[in-house]
Order: C-alpha cells, then sequence, then structure tokens
C-alpha cells in the first residue's frame, strides 16, 4: 500500500504520520510539506520522528513539496509519477483557529484546500480510501447537554460557534461530490489535548486552555459541565486501525471519549493543583460575572458586583499581572472555549468501540498529569493571540 498524507508535520497529522509509519502494510508514505526546498521538507519531517525519537526511514516517508492552496496543485501532483500508485489518501491538513481574524485563511485551507487534493483523488485509478478527518464539532451549538451521535451531522441548518466547525462540515460535504461512496472514510475527532503518553505533547493546541485556566485560577464557567477530551495518541491509533480494518460497517466514525470516558473543568484542574502549591485553589463562577472581570481589567472596580465576593483571587490577579488589560486578552482567546465548554457534549463513540479492538481512551483528567512539565511552560498570551 502507498498512502498519501497531509498536515504531516501538524498536532494530529505528525501522530499520525508515525503511527502509520509503523505498519508493515505500508509501502511509502508521500506528505504534501509547504516548505521552500525538498531539504527543508525533509528536515521538517525528521523532526515529527525526532521528538519522540522515533525511527524516520526517509526511503519511506517522502516529502512532496506544494501548497495545499495552490490551484495548480493537481496539475503538479499529476505530474509526479510515483502518485500514481497511490491508494491511500488521509487528509488531516486544516486550519484549527478559533480567531476572527484568521476566519478567512480558515475557510481556503479547510475548504478550497481540500477541494484541491479531491479534484486529484478523483483521477487516481488505484484509490481505495479516501480518509478524511473532520471534527465531532461539526453538529454546531444547537445541541447541549445531551450524547450526539454520528448521523446527527452533517446539518447545514445548525448554527456554529467559529468558522472553523462550520468549514470542516462543509469539507465532509463536498467528499461526495468528488468521490463514490464506498471510497470515502470519514473520522470526526472530538476535542483533542496533550499525549496519555509519557511523552512531550507535539503541539499546546486546546492544552494552552488548560494553562490558562491553571494560571487565572478564576474561571467563569460551569465547572461540571460534561467535556469531550482525547489524547492525539488515541486519535492517530484509533485512525490508524479504521484505515486498515478488515470490515468497517460504517462510512463516519466519532473518534472520541463518550460517556465513560469524558471529563469535565473540575476534575481537570483539581488533578493538576497539587503541582502548583503556590496559586489559589480553583474558583469556579458563574459565567456572567465574565463581563465584571472585564469591567476589573478596565480599572472599574465600581462595577464588578458580584466580583467583590472574590477579594483573594483579584489580589492574586493583582499579583501576576502587571497590566490589568493582559485580562482582556486572555478572556478574548478563552471565550470560544468558555462557550464549547458550556455546550456539555458528548459524542458517542459506540461505533468505533464495535469494530476497532481499540478500547475506550484515558479520561483527560487521569493522563493529564503526564503533561504538567508541558503544561508549565506554554506561553499562555500566545495562545490567546492565536486560539
Amino acid at each position: 500500500m502507498n498512502l498519501f498524507l497531509t498536515g504531516a508535520t501538524g498536532f494530529l497529522g505528525g501522530e499520525l504520520l508515525v503511527t502509520l509509519s509503523k505498519r508493515k502494510d505500508i509501502k511509502k508514505i508521500y506528505c504534501l510539506v509547504r516548505a521552500k526546498s525538498e531539504e527543508e521538507a525533509n528536515k521538517r519531517l525528521k523532526h515529527v520522528f525526532d521528538l519522540h525519537c522515533d525511527l524516520y526511514q526517509p526511503e519511506r516517508i517522502i516529502p512532496i513539496v506544494a501548497n495545499l492552496l495552490d490551484d495548480n496543485l493537481k496539475t503538479q501532483l499529476c505530474s509526479i509519477k510515483e502518485l500514481n500508485e497511490i491508494n491511500l489518501i488521509v487528509h488531516s491538513a486544516a486550519n484549527t483557529s478559533f480567531s476572527k481574524n484568521c476566519d478567512d485563511q480558515v475557510k481556503k485551507v479547510n475548504i478550497d484546500g481540500l477541494e484541491h487534493v479531491l479534484t486529484w483523488a478523483k483521477e487516481l485509478k488505484n484509490l481505495r480510501t479516501f480518509l478524511y478527518i473532520g471534527t465531532a464539532t461539526i453538529c454546531g451549538k444547537d445541541n447541549k447537554d445531551k450524547v450526539i451521535k454520528e448521523e446527527e451531522s452533517p446539518n447545514t441548518h445548525s448554527h456554529h460557534l467559529v468558522t472553523y466547525t462550520y468549514t470542516k462540515m462543509m469539507g465532509e460535504m463536498l467528499l461526495s461530490k468528488y468521490l463514490p461512496e464506498e471510497k470515502i472514510l470519514v473520522v470526526r475527532p472530538s476535542i483533542i489535548m496533550g499525549d496519555s503518553k509519557n511523552a512531550i505533547p507535539r503541539s499546546s493546541v486546546i492544552l494552552w486552555t488548560l494553562a490558562a485556566f491553571n494560571y487565572l485560577r478564576m474561571i467563569p464557567v460551569n465547572p461540571l459541565s460534561k467535556i469531550d477530551i482525547i489524547p492525539v495518541d488515541y486519535a492517530a491509533n484509533a485512525i490508524s486501525e479504521l484505515l486498515f480494518v478488515k470490515k468497517r460497517s460504517y462510512r463516519v466514525y466519532h473518534i472520541s471519549a463518550g460517556v465513560d470516558s469524558s471529563t469535565n473543568s473540575e476534575l481537570c484542574t483539581r488533578k493538576i493543583e497539587s503541582f502548583f502549591p503556590d496559586k489559589p485553589s480553583h474558583q469556579f463562577v458563574n459565567r456572567k460575572l465574565s463581563n465584571n472581570m472585564r469591567f476589573w481589567a478596565k480599572g472599574r472596580t465600581e462595577d464588578i458586583g458580584e466580583l467583590e465576593k472574590y477579594k483573594s483571587h483579584l489580589q492574586y490577579w493583582e499579583n501576576i499581572m502587571t497590566e490589568k488589560s493582559k485580562l482582556r486578552v486572555l478572556f478574548a482567546g478563552l471565550e470560544p472555549y468558555f462557550d464549547f465548554i458550556e455546550l456539555g457534549q458528548i459524542f458517542d463513540n459506540s461505533k468505533l468501540l464495535q469494530d476497532v479492538p481499540i478500547g475506550k481512551p484515558q479520561p483527560a483528567h487521569e493522563y493529564i498529569i503526564k503533561n504538567i512539565e508541558f503544561l508549565k511552560g506554554i506561553d499562555i498570551y500566545e495562545g490567546a493571540l492565536d486560539p
């Protein structure tokens, strides 16, 4: 089998590349890499393996220097003779930013970029499977406090908290325009955060949110609202197994924590508190108080209202923030995450567990302590500027 992978140097894509490289039934993995030269592309791919000291085999891991947004991408890929023998395509590349400032770029990468790959893929005579990595959160914000099944999405009438989830929904709907149903496999990971191995996570994506919670210690969200979180290594293993399982009963699968392995903000924050004994305990407050927190950040202490009851935490903020305006920066980045947490969504994983002997993932509040040292080094303000 020869496989073509996009997003190979990304968070999930990098983990997936290493996982797939360990399979003996894959002859070569061709990786679409944005780079100035083949040498630079090779260095980027090697770095993916070096992070966890995995075996890098350059004779099997082949970079294809190209840009997902190039209108001539199909022509470029068609001109590479070796790619005519591709049997499997895994489309992992995506712009995952929640920032409104990035909305145009998110659309270009997640919709236009996918379409460029699809126009090439439909011409491949030996293509068996096109695996599209979407997201379970394409269900939108209308489904609250419930267990959501695969067949409930995509729904074009759903409303989205961020452009990212909208583009992933539209991307999923594009697949059947170019490919027959029997060649399409869709996997929808839930929220991916950290790594359940004793290893450095490949990215601080999502994990920066927990770092920000740990920094602030007073958070305006419901601490008991259910959150569906999985580690990146579980997501990569599940995708690899689904791609090569002898029989798949479905075309779409959630890769998620499900009911049994879901978590909440209180469980995660309490788990890490003992590693930061110099900080006050986590205090969760009503979401309505987020406005009062902004007033505090603007120096309008007369408008902080009920926030006055939490003087010890306000004094803590005074001590850690040289400028109150920093709180506004953090809140701007955290706002969409607050919204997602409040949804209370759990994604049913029974189809995955039925077809793949992978077992249930470890809950985030159990594996997160393996990421403590990495958590300590996260620049939360950098994360807030590009959430």
